[in-house]
């Protein structure tokens, strides 16, 4: 349960400080664990006798990792980088064997047990293949752990796309959880943007070397999340070979020009990807390095026509029009990105592995806009500029302890806005947007967007900790973590139009509390955590405790009742220090082995996080509620910098097993209970009057069931994926219950389905692989609808109960085939990628409240330019055909 302790401003900073101070010097003392490395253990035992071998030497090649077996035949092996290695176990008086295809992930435990021949003379080596396991029976909750052979066969491109496919998953939202309440970490440390808890970077598949999704419950090493983690682990150089690879693909849109006007201009080459990468050894001994760029451009699917300039002037009043636009059809919604990751790692000095990593993101999008569609120029461009990078020291102090240091600067940029300054003369050349609902639906014929908004972070983030295998049972790890953001958002002056000298005008309001302006916040979190792994031979226990800490660094009325202090003869109210939030999140999890190949399972957690600081800060200045009168202006919800963390008590319970050697089943039932979510309070003023404030009022409740099956037989794999769920909760938006009000709607709460509550969710992964021949993937996606709210007829009380109806359900499929070639030496991959492959027209986006359904509503007049919108139906078939170059060694 939070903790909340009240300040003074001069001891608040001072006890700040200090423990600012504090953490620091722990954490240099101490090590972060920046969540890449992994656990192999097992067991050698003579193939006759079934007796334990002491001392068979267990080697990593290619790496300085080993370790010999003890008395019992055991072996452990800590601090080993996710990926597939070579084990050879060798022995005097044995013959050795040669294990290949060893995968080892983050933050998990791969089990190696082996048998060795006892032989007079050594004479050749036998070599084997390692079978994955078909189910992890070790995991204590759900976790979905993909490797790059993994995801590359599959139709997706981004992280998004892979974290999209995981059970439990609909549109980013984890197990009915709102957005923003998932941990994305890279090799194991945030990247979260304190904003609005997403992920800062995009990352492209061609630089992951894996990604982990936990979407159940989760360790106590992870803080600031409610609902799920997704680590994606970057790919490394190699110490003893270089590497290269290269992918470009082109591709367009296919649909029927009924619904989406203009598509047939698309040209073949519409979409347009380049990817190329290169890694190995440099000069400088046991140092390697990885370098990879990509240049991604996408025209989209959605035209307007320039019928107009900005700077027309049209007299809308007599119907007189005078376009000088080119009439050239032009794409509105178009994208163009660059992205990239370096890399350059160490093991020169003796057990240290030292390492510095950047990954860069830069992109430019133009959203569509049908009011805009004939004056495209007019629009707003959004751009942002984002990059993580830092350093990674990681050191064995042993065999079976070693710690590491994690020091990142995250960055975000955003910017969406016409011009970059308030004061450029073309705003007031073009003007504000001008439309008539007499001439073409509305469209709008001259003008610029006047919105404006920024938003950039500046986040330093030191995460640390010690792993101890302390003995044959106990895997240990304590840690600290401290993040401090310098973040800056709203709007860089505001065009707000104003008579002046009797005229109507642009006038620019710059830092004005009154107007839309730029809000800068330094807020501090500090978290520590404990967690034990427990694996014994009959059970399996994961427990930890994580305490956070989170400080806004800010300033609220005392006295909300009279919040300006402008109310005559009420009692006074004076600015006061935000309290510091404590907090902590007890963790469990238990594994329970059946037999050798299926277990159960059982989790339990808290789980608590900070709600954005977009919300926390967004219009915080109460002095603009000086004027605030009974009945009088209504100055929007109130930001609220002294907001306690919102909490999730989740549990779940399970099973997994493999049925054959071929096929594995996880079956399990979960279980979330939300409290303290953001949403909206009125609070009333001694004067009678009432605003609107964030506070932690909102409340939901999500059960469900997932189950997953697994099959793979030679060249054939399936992979099924089914989650019923049922996701309710008061409020599906922090400004829902103001929304309502000020519509005269009851705002008062109740539980009622959230939009995201999809009941049935189920995909069906159908691959077909032959290693340097051929591959091919079928993906296969059923959703049932999502919620919307009916309406009857027209006017007042015409809507029913909120969320009472249900869209269609829907059906997509996605296609990827590659074929191998050899040519000159090397081999290349030719491939053909399709998303929506049958063309669906609807996946839960929009529905007309009338019907229910996007095609049609029982208004049509009154809804026409709602019906020739083209946005409002999902995208359509994309096509996309390629060549890769498969890795090259020398």
């Amino acid at each position: 349960m939070a903790r909340d302790i009240r300040t003074q401003r001069s001891y608040h900073h001072g006890r700040r400080d200090i423990t600012c101070l504090f953490l620091m010097i722990l954490l240099a003392a101490a090590a972060a664990l920046a969540d890449t490395k992994g656990k192999l253990t097992g067991k050698v035992i003579d193939q006759r006798t079934k007796e334990p071998l002491m001392g068979v030497n267990v080697t990593l090649l290619g790496t300085t990792i080993g370790a010999s077996t003890d008395p019992d035949g055991g072996f452990i092996i800590l601090n080993i980088p996710s990926g597939s290695y070579r084990v050879r176990f060798s022995m005097i008086g044995y013959g050795t064997k040669l294990v290949n295809e060893v995968d080892v992930s983050a933050g998990q435990t791969t089990t190696l047990n082996e048998t060795l021949t006892e032989e007079a003379l050594q004479t050749s080596e036998v070599t084997v293949t390692a079978t994955k396991p078909i189910v992890d029976t070790r995991q204590t909750s759900s976790v979905k752990i993909l490797d790059s052979k993994q995801f590359n066969a599959l139709p997706v491109q981004d992280l998004n796309d892979i974290v999209n496919l995981q059970a439990g998953v609909v549109g980013g939202h984890f197990r009915g959880g709102r957005l923003g309440e998932v941990q994305y970490q890279v090799d194991g440390v945030s990247i979260n943007n304190p904003y609005d808890n997403s992920a800062s970077v995009q990352l492209d598949r061609s630089v992951l070397r894996e990604v982990q999704v936990i979407s159940g419950t989760f360790d106590a090493e992870y803080g600031q999340a409610m609902s799920g983690v997704v680590n994606a682990v970057l790919r490394s150089g190699s110490v003893d070979h270089f590497e290269a690879n290269a992918e470009v693909y082109t591709g367009t849109y296919s649909a029927p020009s009924s619904r989406f006007p203009d598509i047939g201009q698309l040209s073949l080459t519409s979409i347009r990807s380049y990817q190329a990468s290169v890694s190995g050894p440099t000069p400088i001994p046991k140092t390697t390095f990885l370098l990879s760029v990509r240049r991604f451009t996408d025209g989209g699917y959605l035209f307007g026509v320039r019928r107009f300039e900005p700077t027309d002037k049209n007299d809308l009043e007599s119907m007189a029009f005078h376009p000088t636009g080119d009439s050239a059809i032009v794409p509105m919604d178009a994208e163009q990105e660059w992205s990239g990751q370096g890399k350059i790692s160490t093991t020169l000095l003796p057990n240290i592995q030292l390492s510095y990593q950047a990954v860069y993101s830069s992109s430019e999008h133009r959203p569509y806009n049908y009011a805009w569609r004939l004056n495209p120029d007019g629009l707003a461009t959004k751009r942002s500029t984002s990059l993580v990078h830092g350093v990674d020291l990681t050191q064995a102090l042993s065999p079976l302890v070693y710690y590491t240091i994690s020091l990142r600067q995250n960055l975000f940029d955003y910017k969406d806005l016409k011009y970059e300054s308030v004061y450029d003369p073309m705003y007031w050349t073009a003007g504000k947007p001008i439309g008539t609902n007499n001439y073409n639906l509305g469209a709008i014929v001259q003008g610029v967007d006047l919105g404006r908004f920024i938003q950039e972070t500046n986040s330093y983030v030191v995460k640390a900790s010690v792993t101890s295998q302390v003995d044959k049972t106990n895997l240990v790890k304590v840690g600290v973590e401290a993040q401090k953001s310098e973040i800056k958002f709203g709007s860089p002056g505001a065009l707000v139009e104003t008579v002046v000298n009797g005229v109507q005008t642009l006038v620019a309001r710059v830092d004005d509390p009154l107007y839309p302006h730029v809000v800068k916040s330094t807020p501090i979190w500090l978290s520590a955590y404990a967690q034990d792994r427990l694996e014994f031979k009959d059970i399996l226990l994961r427990g930890g405790v994580r305490f956070e800490m989170f400080d806004a660094d800010a300033k609220v009325p005392s006295d909300l009742a009279n919040p300006a202090n402008a109310i005559s003869g009420a009692p006074e109210s004076h600015p006061q220090a935000t309290k510091v939030k404590m907090a902590v999140a007890p963790r469990l999890g238990i594994s329970y082995p059946i037999t050798d190949q299926s277990s159960v399972f059982f989790s339990y957690g808290h789980f608590y996080q900070y709600p954005g600081i977009g919300n926390i800060f967004s219009n915080s200045d109460y002095s603009i509620l000086k004027d605030l009168q009974a009945g009088g202006i209504s100055y929007g919800v109130m930001g609220n910098p002294d907001l306690k963390p919102e909490f999730t008590t989740q549990y779940e319970v399970g099973y997994k097993g493999a049925l054959t050697e071929n096929f594995g089943v996880d079956v399990s039932a979960f279980y979330k209970d939300i409290r303290d979510l953001l949403g909206i309070e009125f609070v009333s003023t001694y004067a009678a009057a009432q605003y609107a404030r964030f506070t932690n009022v909102d409340f939901g409740t999500v059960n469900g069931v997932s189950f997953s099956l697994d099959y793979r037989l030679s060249v054939l794999t399936v992979s099924v994926d089914y989650t019923y769920q049922t996701a309710l909760g008061n409020s599906s938006d922090p400004s829902e219950t103001a929304n309502r009000a000020a519509a005269g709607e009851d705002p008062r709460p109740r539980k009622v389905p959230l939009n995201w509550d999809q009941r049935n969710t189920l995909n069906v992964i159908i691959g077909a692989r032959q290693e340097g021949n051929y591959s091919g993937t079928v993906i296969v996606r059923y959703a049932d609808g999502q919620p919307y709210t009916p309406i009857v007829g027209s006017g007042f009380n015409a809507e029913l109960e909120r969320n009472s109806g249900r869209k269609p359900s829907s059906v997509t499929v996605d296609l990827r085939v590659e074929k191998t070639l050899a040519l000159l030496g090397a081999k290349f991959n030719i491939f053909a990628r399709v998303s929506n492959l049958f063309g669906a027209h609807f996946s839960n986006g929009f529905v007309f409240p009338s019907t229910g359904s996007a095609d049609y509503t029982l208004n049509p007049a009154g809804e026409q330019t709602t019906l020739n919108d083209p946005s409002r139906f999902s995208a359509p078939r994309r096509i996309e055909v390629g060549l890769s170059l498969a890795s090259v060694t020398w």
